[in-house]
């Protein structure tokens, strides 16, 4: 990506990502991590219902079709919407690292205007980690997994305890989530999140 900032840029001790022996198999669809979560949640009447599923390594793959609801432009996908992918994208690569993350920061590079009723396909992995942090980039493209790319992104994750979501969330939400009889859907909703 050019122009990345310097806090983007993983400090000489960072590790190599390893893939959690936990982690879904490759191929595997990882379902959303929360249904109200504007980005993968199916109970979002106007959300991205972006599909993402676990690659090879510390890598992922996922689409969204880009619909009226996320125009900015006339005919054209919002930036805001094109980012949001790519955070929702790049958060779910946690999943695969079994850590519970939020962004701390993310740049986007807009590189084509994305269509409405365009399939955008997403590819994200994890390129280092230092501590608490982890580092990632992305590529959104148009047509295909080989067509062009329209938007990339470079990410820094910030690892926290779950706290972090019961101390700052709706209590509703927070007990609704915590009382999901799902074991794996109860540890998904505080899986990522700003």
């Amino acid at each position: 990506m050019s122009g990345t900032s310097a806090a983007l840029k993983p400090p000489a001790d960072a590790v190599k990502p390893a893939r959690h022996p936990d982690a879904p198999a490759p191929g595997e669809l990882l379902g959303a991590h929360y249904g109200e979560c504007f980005g993968c949640g199916g109970e979002q009447a106007h959300g991205l219902h972006l599909a993402a599923r676990a690659g090879g390594g510390v890598g992922i793959t996922a689409e969204f079709t880009v619909q009226p609801a996320h125009q900015g432009a006339p005919g054209l996908a919002h930036g805001g919407v094109l980012a949001t992918a790519l955070d929702e994208t790049l958060g779910s690569l946690n999943w695969l690292l079994r850590t519970i993350a939020v962004t701390g920061r993310l740049e986007t590079d807009f590189v084509r205007p994305v269509p409405v009723g365009t399939v955008l396909f997403l590819e994200a992995e994890v390129t280092a980690v230092a501590g608490r942090k982890i580092y990632s980039t992305a590529t959104g493209r148009i047509g295909g997994p080989d067509g062009p790319v329209a938007v990339r992104a470079d990410a820094l994750f910030i690892e926290v305890k779950v706290d972090h979501f019961i101390d700052n969330g709706r209590p509703e939400e927070i007990r609704a989530a915590m009382n999901d009889p799902d074991q794996v859907r109860r540890a998904r909703a505080f899986e990522v999140n700003p």
